[in-house]
C-alpha cells in the first residue's frame, strides 16, 4: 500500500482527501490511500512519518514555514519563499516542494491583465510567500498587508489602506482564511469602497465558491476568482512529484 495525506489544523475543509480518493478510484488505484492528519502541533509529525508506507504529505495552514525544520532536503523554491506545502518520502529521506507557486501562477493568469501592474497581498502566512514569489517573477510590484506593524519596507497595515493605494494596486489577494467555510460571514477588512472595474480580486479560499470577499469585489465590477484551480493545479503538480521515477 502507498500512503499520502494531509497535514494541517483544522482539516474540516480540506479539499485533498476527496481529490486524490476520487483519482484513485476513478483510477483503480487500489494500492493508494489518502488521509488528512489533523494535528494540533507540527511536533506530531514524527508519529506520522514513523508509517513506512506513507509516500507523500501536502501541507496546509499553519505548519507550510514550521515544517521545513523536519525536512531533509528542500528544492530552490522552498529555499527561497521558506514555505513548503509538499513533502515527498523516500526511504525515510523527506524533500520539501512549493506547488503553490505553479497553482497559483497558472490559476491567476486566467483573468490578469497588463494593467495589473501593482498588488496587494492580504495576510503574511505560509500561503503569502509563494503569491509573493509569483509576482516578482512576473514582475508585479506589491505590498504585504497585515493586522501588525513589522517595520518591513512592503508591509503595511489594513489601517494604512485608503483611497491612493487601493486605487493604485489593482490586484488584491487575499491569501488569509477570512471567509473560509464555516466562518463564511467575514472578510478582509479593507476599503471596499474603493473597488472598482479595473480591480482583479483572487481568493486563495475556494470553499465556499463566493467568498464574502469576492462578493465585494463582484458588486463593485471587479474581476473575481477564487482558489478552486490553484488547489486542482498544485495537487496534480504534488501527484507529480510523489511519482517522480515511479511506473504511476
Amino acid at each position: 500500500m502507498r500512503k499520502f495525506g494531509l497535514i494541517g489544523y483544522p482539516l474540516g475543509h480540506s479539499f485533498s482527501a476527496k481529490y486524490f480518493s476520487e483519482k484513485f478510484r476513478r483510477a483503480s488505484m487500489e494500492d493508494c490511500i489518502y488521509s488528512n492528519f489533523e494535528i494540533p502541533s507540527i511536533a506530531h509529525l514524527p508519529e506520522i512519518l514513523k508509517d513506512p508506507e506513507l509516500r507523500g504529505l501536502n501541507v496546509t495552514i499553519p505548519y507550510k514555514e514550521s515544517v521545513i525544520a523536519y525536512l531533509q532536503e528542500k528544492d530552490p523554491v522552498v529555499q527561497e519563499t521558506g514555505a513548503c506545502n509538499c513533502i515527498r518520502i523516500d526511504q525515510g529521506k523527506l524533500t520539501g516542494y512549493n506547488t503553490d507557486v505553479k497553482g497559483f501562477e497558472e490559476s491567476l493568469d486566467e483573468k490578469l491583465t497588463a494593467g495589473d501592474k501593482r498588488a496587494l497581498i492580504l495576510g503574511t502566512g505560509g500561503s503569502s510567500k509563494a503569491v509573493a514569489w509569483v509576482l516578482h517573477k512576473k514582475g508585479i510590484d506589491f505590498l504585504f498587508v497585515s493586522r501588525k506593524k513589522s517595520g518591513a519596507p512592503n508591509q503595511i497595515t489594513y489601517e494604512d489602506l485608503g483611497q491612493e493605494i487601493m486605487k493604485t494596486h489593482e490586484l488584491i489577494i487575499n491569501s488569509t482564511p477570512l471567509g473560509m467555510a464555516p466562518k463564511t460571514g467575514v472578510c478582509p477588512p479593507i476599503p471596499y469602497e474603493y473597488i472598482g472595474a479595473g480591480h482583479y480580486l483572487f481568493d486563495l479560499v475556494y470553499n465556499p465558491a463566493k467568498t464574502l470577499f469576492l462578493e465585494k469585489g463582484a458588486a463593485a465590477g471587479a474581476r473575481i476568482k477564487n482558489g478552486a484551480d490553484m488547489l486542482a493545479i498544485q495537487a496534480e503538480a504534488s501527484w507529480a512529484i510523489w511519482n517522480a521515477g515511479s511506473a504511476e
